[in-house]
Parts: C-alpha cells; sequence; structure tokens
C-alpha cells in the first residue's frame, strides 16, 4: 500500500516550492527543522490523498512516519486523523492515541503537531479527561512533545474547558523556544474567544512574565486600544 500512497503524492507535487518550503519551515543548519526535506506538496493535496488511506495499519502508517521525507511524515499523519475520526471503539481510539505518542519524535515540526494533536489527542481527552498526560508531555525535554500538549488542548478550549490550557500556559511562561510561545499564545487567543474575562485573568497575573510573542498572539482578537494598553504594561 505504502508505495502507491507515496506515488500518489509525488505525482501531486509541485517541485518548484521545495525551496521556499524549506526556509519556511527552518530546515537550515542549526535551525530546529534541519536536515528535513520536501517534495513540495500542499496541505490540501496531501489530505484529498492520504484521506482515502485510513484503512492503512498502523505498521504501515508507522513505516510512513520514518520516512525522511516531510510530506510523507505528514501523510501518515492525516491518514491518522482520518483512522481516528472514524473509529468508534474507545480500546481502539485508545489504541490509536497511545501509537500517536510513541512517534511523537517523529511528528517533528510544527505543522505536523498542529494538523494532528487537536484532532487525535484532544478529540480523545474529551471523553478521557488527562491532565496527567498533559502534565508528562509539557515536562518532557522533546519540543514536539510539548508543543503536543498545548496545541490538544485546542479541543477542550472549544468545549469551553480552559483548565488545561491555562495550566500549561503559565508553566511555558518561562519557556526559551519561539515555537512554544506561538502555539501558547494561539491557545490563550482561543480560550479568550470562549471567555475573554479568564484571558484577561490571565494576563493580569501573568503581564510580567508573559514572553512578547505568547502575548502578542494572546491579544490579536481584543480592540487595538486594549492591544495597546496589554503591551504597555509589558
Amino acid at each position: 500500500m505504502n508505495e502507491n500512497w507515496k506515488r500518489e503524492l509525488r505525482d501531486a507535487a509541485r517541485p518548484e516550492k521545495i525551496e521556499v518550503l524549506s526556509r519556511f519551515f527552518k530546515c537550515g543548519p542549526g535551525e530546529y527543522g534541519e536536515g528535513d526535506r520536501f517534495i513540495g506538496l500542499t496541505v490540501p493535496d496531501n489530505r484529498a490523498i492520504s484521506k482515502k488511506y485510513h484503512d492503512a495499519s498502523l505498521d504501515e502508517i508507522a513505516s510512513m512516519l520514518d520516512e525522511e521525507i516531510h510530506e510523507f511524515r505528514l501523510a501518515a499523519l492525516l491518514a491518522l486523523v482520518a483512522k481516528f475520526g472514524r473509529e468508534r471503539d474507545s480500546t481502539r481510539q485508545s489504541e490509536i492515541v497511545t501509537f500517536y505518542l510513541d512517534h511523537a519524535e517523529r511528528i517533528n515540526n510544527w505543522d505536523l503537531v498542529d494538523l494532528s494533536a487537536p484532532q487525535i489527542l484532544g478529540r480523545w481527552m474529551l471523553d478521557n479527561p488527562s491532565p496527567t498526560l498533559l502534565d508528562t508531555l509539557s515536562e518532557n525535554p522533546c519540543l514536539w512533545r510539548q508543543r503536543i500538549a498545548i496545541v490538544a488542548t485546542l479541543m477542550l478550549i472549544k468545549s469551553r474547558r480552559l483548565d488545561d490550557t491555562m495550566r500549561l500556559a503559565e508553566r511555558y511562561l518561562t519557556h526559551p523556544h519561539p515555537l512554544i510561545h506561538k502555539a501558547t499564545g494561539w491557545m490563550l487567543r482561543e480560550a479568550g474567544k470562549r471567555d475573554i474575562s479568564r484571558l484577561r485573568e490571565f494576563l493580569s497575573l501573568h503581564s510580567s512574565r508573559i514572553p512578547r510573542t505568547t502575548l502578542r498572539y494572546a491579544i490579536e482578537k481584543m480592540s487595538p486600544d486594549e492591544r495597546r494598553l496589554w503591551l504597555y504594561r509589558k
């Protein structure tokens, strides 16, 4: 199955996009995506192809995750998202979540995290709340596990369950990496759409410590006057 899958992905690729994607996902020496390789495939094209492979076995998906090509790893995750979305058996859902977390080191760029963590781990946590799991992920030295933890809370936010997001956001106030600052600010902004008073409370408590990038993302949907107020307080 995987050879046909990869062939379809290659056939839809646009090689002229390779250089742009390599710069965008920071694949140069010393950057967080160092060594990642691209074939020039857009996400919509990848999703259209890979959702057809939702019946791929976990072994086949694992094989795709082991590929050096970025879009092949994304394809594996998009198929896994489709597989999880079709699964109604709670035991099988748990197996998919376990598989996902066992392969987190291969979910090794921000788009791979963002297009899979809410739809797999986040959806699972709607029925299986697991603050301990999120805490464990956030404390892991792997940057991608840390980002998975905060981005997965997007599904909880959409159900107006904000406690996990706020707890992790507080923990990440001293995090050194911009990818965590951006993800945290994004989740705070989404939380603010559901409960603006909760966001304002968080910002009031932590305005002196919050990374500026996190703050800018968090206040993006506020009025210009209120944004200036929070930036001034920073």
